[in-house]
């Protein structure tokens, strides 16, 4: 089964996150079937924290991937995922 969920770089005190297509057996940092974004969240500007490949969540969300909870949480922000339904929102055209 896949997961989209993060992997953990950056220093002490000072974590960076990228956002990874994985297979759920797979160890936290371990090999990515694809990276889809990032996510740093010490980042001062609130719009830069979150970058993510639409096009390529969608596709991965739509062959039946499962979000991480926090991953499920960033994406629903931006539109992307709806948690209620557990479904990729319509892409807006």
């Amino acid at each position: 089964m896949v997961r989209l969920r993060f992997k953990r770089l950056g220093r002490t005190h000072s974590p960076f996150y990228r956002l990874c297509a994985m297979d759920k057996r797979s160890p936290r940092n371990g090999k990515a079937i694809e990276e889809l974004g990032h996510y740093d969240p010490c980042h001062q500007d609130a719009d830069q924290q979150f970058s993510v490949k639409e096009e390529r969540v969608r596709y991965w969300l739509g062959t039946g991937a499962q979000p991480s909870e926090t991953v499920a949480d960033l994406l629903s922000r931006a539109g992307i995922y709806d948690k209620k339904t557990g479904k990729a929102t319509p892409a807006a055209s």
